[in-house]
Order: structure tokens, then C-alpha cells, then sequence
């Protein structure tokens, strides 16, 4: 089990590659590369976060929200065949930087008609995802995000039967925002998950540090630990939960001091 931070924590305060070398800078030692746009998805761009990111483990990457994850899965055969076209230059760069996984916010429900989701096209789709990412050594992690198609329990359940091998990401601020105990999306997800996203959130429902709000983090890493979780517990917040870089630091120490008394 591995604690550390997303870069996204850092987003309009610092750009991805000098993120990466302030995390470097700290001493910590695994983070989530947030790619922020479309001109870091390509291998030149990982080359510039591998001589950034030092000793810096980057268990994983994740892109900006809506760009072209929902089009992977598009009827539209130019759109579709575009989005992966920059799925592969994203993937470029997470081959540079070892990334062992992809955060994947997949397809979209933005509209208020119900969505019927098709499993046996959004199935075989995500296969073929699968087989772009692992070409570059990066395996697919599903995450629960309150506006796509993961946010609802049964999803990531009837998705693994049409694409074996998928893997896991919670976010249990996207829980909370898509009205499900992540209690939930943890005993669906099980041993699957290789990723967690943590924030807390205080008594007046504003997120903010772990460790600063509500959250009952030893029943989180207990529910996790009985799953036979084994990933990375990294720290995702937004760029106004903290005023000074020094609280994220001292909020992951929170974090690891707490599951370590959990997972030993």
C-alpha cells in the first residue's frame, strides 16, 4: 500500500511538470500525474515530467475531465478514431514516466434523459482501450465519477464481465457528489481497486484536507483493507481546500500515519 498526491491538487497553481518537481521537492514518494491538456498528451511532454520527477514513483496519470475520453466511445467514426489518436499521445507520455495506471473518467451522462447503456458495445470499446493502454505498459482504472457512466452501483460489475482485467479507481469525493456510500463502490469494486482519491469534508459539506472534516478514515482503510486492497491511497483535493502547499504535505502525513495503523 503506497500514499501520495495528485497533481491535480496543484492545478491553476502550478503547471504539470513543475508540480511534479515540487512534489519531487518534498520528499514524498508516489503521486498521480494529472495531464492537463491536450499539448502534454504526447511522449515529448513525458520526456520533459521524466527529468522533472526525480526518485518521484507516479503511480498513475489522469486527464482533464471531458477532452476526449467520452468520444472513445462516440457513433461517430472521425470522432471516435480522433479520441484515440489522443489517447495513444497521452499514453506516450505515461510510458515515460512508468505510469502503471490510467484514471479513466470514461463516457458521459451530461444529458437529463435516462441512459441506457449498451454493455456489449461499451464493453467490447473499453476492451479496445485496454489493449492501447497495456500496448504501453498502463493498465485501465474505471473510476466512479458522478457525471459518467460510472455513478451508479452494477456499472463497473456488468462492465467487467465484457472486459476482463479492468481495474478500479474510487473517488470518494465523487461518491459523495453522486449521493452513494462509497461503502458501496468499494464492495462492488473489491479487489480491483488500485487507486483511491481522498479529501474530506467539514461539518457545513465544504470539502477540504483529510483530516481537517468529517471523514471516518480508519472505517475507509478497514472497508479497503478487507477488499484485499494493495494501491495507492493518493490525496486529491482542489487548488482553494488549503492555502499554503505546506498543508498538503502535512495532510499526507495524516493520511500514511492513519493507514499504517490499518494495513500495518
Amino acid at each position: 500500500m503506497k500514499t501520495g498526491i495528485s497533481t491535480a491538487s496543484l492545478f491553476g497553481r502550478f503547471n504539470t511538470e513543475d508540480a511534479v518537481q515540487f512534489l519531487n521537492k518534498t520528499g514524498i514518494s508516489t503521486a498521480e500525474v494529472f495531464l492537463e491538456s491536450f499539448c502534454e498528451y504526447n511522449k515529448d511532454f513525458g520526456e520533459l515530467l521524466k527529468e522533472r520527477k526525480g526518485a518521484l514513483d507516479i503511480h498513475s496519470v489522469h486527464v482533464l475531465t471531458t477532452q476526449y475520453e467520452p468520444q472513445l466511445y462516440s457513433l461517430n467514426d472521425r470522432a471516435k478514431d480522433d479520441s484515440f489518436k489522443i489517447l495513444k499521445g497521452a499514453m506516450e507520455a505515461a510510458q515515460k514516466i512508468n505510469a502503471s495506471y490510467y484514471t479513466f473518467h470514461g463516457g458521459a451522462r451530461f444529458k437529463k434523459t435516462p441512459v441506457k447503456i449498451d454493455f456489449e458495445r461499451v464493453g467490447a470499446i473499453t476492451r479496445e482501450i485496454m489493449r492501447v493502454t497495456e500496448s504501453y505498459g498502463v493498465k485501465l482504472a474505471y473510476e466512479n465519477v458522478h457525471w459518467g457512466y460510472y455513478n451508479y452501483i452494477g456499472f463497473f460489475s456488468t462492465l467487467k464481465k465484457y472486459a476482463p482485467g479492468i481495474k478500479g479507481t474510487l473517488d470518494i469525493k465523487q461518491a459523495r457528489q453522486s449521493g452513494i456510500s462509497c461503502n458501496e463502490y468499494i464492495k462492488e469494486m473489491g479487489e480491483d481497486i488500485v487507486t483511491v482519491h481522498l479529501s474530506d469534508v467539514d461539518g457545513e459539506g465544504k470539502m477540504c484536507l483529510p483530516g481537517r472534516g468529517e471523514t471516518d478514515f480508519k472505517d475507509l482503510f478497514k472497508k479497503l483493507r478487507d477488499v484485499g486492497f494493495d494501491g495507492a491511497l493518493i490525496l486529491e483535493v482542489y487548488k482553494n481546500d488549503f492555502e499554503n502547499t505546506n498543508e498538503l504535505i502535512d495532510s499526507l502525513n495524516y493520511i500514511k500515519n492513519t493507514a499504517d495503523k490499518i494495513f500495518g
